[in-house]
């Protein structure tokens, strides 16, 4: 009886091993997959969307697509460096009362930003605009009319959309437009960033953002911190929307923050004359 408990508990604990084997090397094998993948997906294009992953906060994150992708078109979402410098940017879409404060938080503190606008915006807040330039802050491209830019084909399509910001920002300053580029919502293709570049334009996504935009739902100061200065990196392009209450609550502080971890801010002029490690 002894015996023949001993041989059916044998026999049960080998099936379990060929079973967990099994699973093992399935699940190894899987793995392997998954980070093939993943390993395709960040050295590819991965048009449609810009989307970032965060494996370990407070180091630079993971683009769908790779700074060597991108550098053969002249794009960026982030810089490669120890050094801690930040690139503030801003993308404005309409005005709502909250741009003045966010001027003055950066005049505050002496930190040069760049300023994604649509014609609506030159259209409507013209003298804000010229007060960007009066400060030091770079006016740049965001689209004459914020499409969906990766559903756009053709050249002559997609050079009117900035052609005529373009236009509309020189006849508003009495200056040219800076050529840099920001896709709206952050949607492209390969074929978007081979027109901007061959149009001269230096396109750029970014390495830091937060949900900031639904007017009927502000992230609290605390939800705002949590994502801002938690997952802050060197070399950082930070996303942010002048039109976000909360932006304009917490920019000084924000910005206060930031020097107090050794952080810099530089212009994206500074960036894109940086030679490529």
């Amino acid at each position: 009886m002894i015996i023949h408990m001993k041989r059916k508990h044998l026999k049960h604990l080998a099936g379990t091993l060929l079973i967990f084997t099994m699973a093992f090397f399935v699940g190894a094998g899987a793995g392997k997959f998954v980070q093939s993948r993943k390993e395709k997906a960040v050295s590819a294009s991965a048009e449609g969307n810009w989307g970032l992953s965060f494996p370990q906060e407070g180091q630079t994150p993971v683009g769908n697509a790779t700074p060597d992708y991108l550098k053969q078109f002249g794009a960026y979402y982030v810089q490669n460096t120890d050094d801690k410098v930040l690139y503030l940017t801003f993308d404005a879409g309409y005005e709502n009362g909250n741009t003045a404060p966010i001027l003055d938080a950066l005049k505050k503190h002496n930190a040069p930003a760049t300023f994604f606008v649509v014609g609506n915006y030159i259209s409507t807040s013209p003298d804000l605009v010229k007060r960007m330039v009066a400060e030091g802050h770079t006016v740049a491209n965001h689209t004459n009319h914020h499409p969906d830019m990766s559903k756009i084909s053709t050249k002559d399509a997609f050079a009117k959309e900035l052609n005529d910001l373009e236009a509309l920002y020189q006849q508003t300053t009495g200056q040219p437009m800076k050529k840099y580029y920001r896709p709206p919502q952050g949607k492209y293709s390969e074929s978007n960033l081979k027109m901007a570049n061959e149009m001269g334009y230096k396109t750029f996504f970014w390495s830091l953002a937060y949900v900031d935009w639904i007017q009927d739902k502000q992230p609290t100061k605390e939800e705002a911190f949590k994502k801002l200065l938690g997952r802050v990196h060197p070399g950082a392009i930070i996303l942010l929307h002048s039109t976000s209450s909360t932006n304009a609550a917490i920019l000084d502080e924000l910005l206060t923050k930031y020097e107090e971890m050794g952080y810099t801010f530089k212009s994206l002029d500074d960036l894109v004359s940086t030679p490529v490690m």
